[in-house]
C-alpha cells in the first residue's frame, strides 16, 4: 500500500455498544473507520444502521444466509446452547469481511470483541481460533481488548497506536459506560446477541427443520419467525397465526404449492398455512389445529375454508385435542 494512503478499518457491526466503542477508539486516531454488518433470517440489519447513522459511520450490509445455513448444516466447533455455532459464524464473517477488505483496499479488520465478556465465545482460546480460522489471522484487531491479546499487524506496522488501545475484561460493562459518554454516544441497544438461534424456542423450530432436511428451503426458514408451527409428517407443516397480522402476512405472502386455512367470516381465529406435499390427512389435521385455536373451539365441528394449492371448499372438523397439539408441535 501507498504510504501516502490514509489508515482504514473495517469494522464489524452488530449494533450494540462495544462496536460503537471499537470505531471510535480507532477514529480517535485518525483511522478511516467504514462499519460491515450482516443480515439474514436469523438477524437483522436494524440495529447496526441505527449505530453506525449515531456515531457517523458509514456502513456495508452483506446477506449472511447461505453462509450461516451452511455452518448450522456443518458446525465445526460445535453448537452453543440453543443451535447457536458461534464461533464458526464469527470465523465466517470475518472470512467475508477479508475478501472486503481485498476488494476495497482497508488495511484491516476489528471487532467490538471484549476478552472473557461470552465465557464460550470469547475466551482468549477461541479469540484465537475465529482469527485462525477466518484467514485473516493477526489482521484482525480488537480495540477493546488489545491490551491483553497478542500485537497484531495493525500495531505493529505503525497504523495503530497500541498504547491509546484499551485492556477490557470480563462480563461488567461500566467501563463501555463511561467509555460511551466519552465518545458522546447516547443511544445503545440492551447488550442481547439480537440472533434468532440463541432463543430456545425458535432453536426447536430450526432442530426440526435440520432434522427434517428443510433448512435450505428458505421459505421454511423465514416462517420460523412466525406462528405456532406444527410438524405433520416429515415434509409437511402449518403454521398457525397467532394474532391478525400474522394471519394477514399468511394470506398475503402464500407461495405457490401451499394452502391456506381461514375461518368463515363469522367466527374470529386463526389463518393458517401448510407447506410442502400436503395430501388430505395433513390438511384435515392441519384444520382441526386451526379450528383447536378459534372462538368456536368448543363447538362440535367447526367450519374452514381450504384455498390455494387445491380445491377451494369448506371443510366440517372437530376442533384437535389437546393430546394432538402436545404431541405435533414444535
Amino acid at each position: 500500500m501507498n504510504s501516502n494512503t490514509p489508515i482504514s478499518a473495517l469494522v464489524m457491526m452488530s449494533g450494540g455498544l462495544d462496536s460503537m466503542l471499537a470505531a471510535c477508539v480507532l477514529r480517535a486516531q485518525g483511522i478511516h473507520v467504514t462499519g460491515l454488518t450482516f443480515e439474514s433470517p436469523f438477524f437483522t440489519a436494524t440495529k447496526a444502521h441505527a449505530a453506525a447513522a449515531h456515531i457517523g459511520v458509514p456502513l456495508i450490509v452483506e446477506n449472511f444466509t447461505d453462509d450461516l445455513i451452511a455452518i448450522v448444516e456443518h458446525p465445526k466447533h460445535g453448537f452453543g446452547s440453543c443451535i447457536n455455532p458461534c464461533i464458526d459464524c464469527h470465523a465466517n464473517m470475518i472470512r467475508r469481511a477479508a475478501t472486503i477488505l481485498q476488494r476495497d483496499g482497508f488495511h484491516f479488520i476489528a471487532t467490538g470483541e471484549v476478552l472473557n465478556q461470552r465465557p464460550m465465545s470469547q475466551n482468549g482460546r477461541n479469540l484465537k481460533v475465529v482469527a485462525e480460522d477466518s484467514g485473516i489471522k493477526d489482521r484482525l484487531l480488537r480495540p477493546l481488548s488489545a491490551k491483553l491479546l497478542a500485537e497484531t499487524e495493525p500495531e505493529r506496522m505503525g497504523w495503530v497506536d497500541r498504547s491509546r488501545l484499551l485492556g477490557l475484561n470480563g462480563r461488567g460493562r461500566k467501563p463501555q459506560y463511561k467509555l460511551a459518554e466519552q465518545y458522546g454516544i447516547t443511544a445503545y441497544p440492551p447488550s442481547d446477541s439480537g440472533c434468532k438461534l440463541t432463543e430456545p424456542n425458535y432453536a426447536e423450530r430450526l432442530w426440526d427443520l435440520r432434522r427434517n432436511g428443510q433448512l435450505k428451503d428458505l421459505r421454511a426458514v423465514t416462517l420460523l419467525r412466525h406462528g405456532r408451527h406444527f410438524r405433520l409428517s416429515p415434509r409437511v407443516k402449518v403454521v398457525i397465526g397467532r394474532n391478525a397480522n400474522e394471519n394477514d402476512l399468511f394470506s398475503t405472502s402464500l407461495q405457490t404449492g401451499e394452502v391456506l386455512l381461514n375461518m368463515v367470516p363469522d367466527v374470529p381465529g386463526p389463518t393458517g398455512v401448510v407447506t410442502g406435499p400436503a395430501g388430505e390427512p395433513e390438511i384435515l389435521m392441519a384444520a382441526r389445529l386451526c379450528a383447536r385455536f378459534s372462538d368456536a373451539r368448543t363447538a362440535p365441528t367447526v367450519t374452514i375454508l381450504i384455498s390455494g394449492n387445491t380445491t377451494p371448499r369448506q371443510l366440517e372438523v372437530a376442533s384437535a385435542t389437546e393430546m394432538d397439539v402436545e404431541r405435533l408441535k414444535i
